[in-house]
């Protein structure tokens, strides 16, 4: 018999880049996991608009206003009653409770543009540039409650030339982001990582 495909929310602030690569990947028949909510904290998000297209539900709550607190267990309680097992952060801009990462925690996965621990936060590319290393890339990582600190699952590398602007570094680091981040999704909603402390390892 084959396992029901695992129901996944992807938590998105702005134009969805990530969002339409894990669409696509979930599209293939033998992919262990199924996009059924697209939420965004912007009602003007561009990704709500590529949802759309592909038939998924989508859901705003606005967070501008509104206390953190409150806004993460609207949200909460909105991923509860659709059934999502699995949660993607797709450039979802906004800093979770420790009440809500703890909620998903081993269940909730984030796309960073960087080879964490090295460059978190934001202005990565710039910073990357700046900074004259020959090597960067992208991490998929479980989210904890300290901002682009949870247990990485897989990276990517991407070269960094001398003439590299942030500009070529970001669409370098885009493309291994769209492939990495389906990949990811699929090891989890396969259960075969296992978290070990800050370590995380391939059943």
């Amino acid at each position: 018999m084959i396992p029901a495909k695992r129901r996944t929310a992807v938590l998105i602030s702005g134009r969805g880049s990530n969002l339409r690569a894990l669409i696509e990947a979930a599209q293939a028949g033998d992919y262990p996991a199924r996009i059924a909510l697209v939420l965004s904290n912007k009602p003007d998000a561009e990704g709500l608009r590529i949802a759309r297209q592909h038939g998924i539900e989508t859901a705003v709550i606005e967070s501008k206003g509104k206390e953190r607190a409150a806004f993460d267990a609207e949200m909460h309680a909105l991923l509860q009653s659709k059934g999502i097992e699995l949660v993607c952060l797709a450039g979802f801009m906004r800093l979770l409770t420790t009440e809500f990462v703890q909620a998903w925690y081993g269940r909730m996965i984030n796309i960073h543009p960087s080879l964490l621990p090295a460059f978190k936060g934001t202005q990565v590319h710039e910073r990357v540039v700046a900074s004259g290393v020959r090597v960067t890339g992208c991490s998929v990582h479980f989210v904890s409650p300290e901002m682009d600190e949870g247990p990485i699952i897989l990276q990517a590398t991407v070269p960094v030339p001398p003439d590299a602007t942030p500009q070529s570094v970001a669409a370098a680091v885009l493309e291994q982001e769209h492939a990495l981040y389906p990949q990811a999704l699929k090891l989890l909603a396969e259960g075969k990582l296992v978290i070990e402390g800050q370590r995380v390892s391939v059943k």
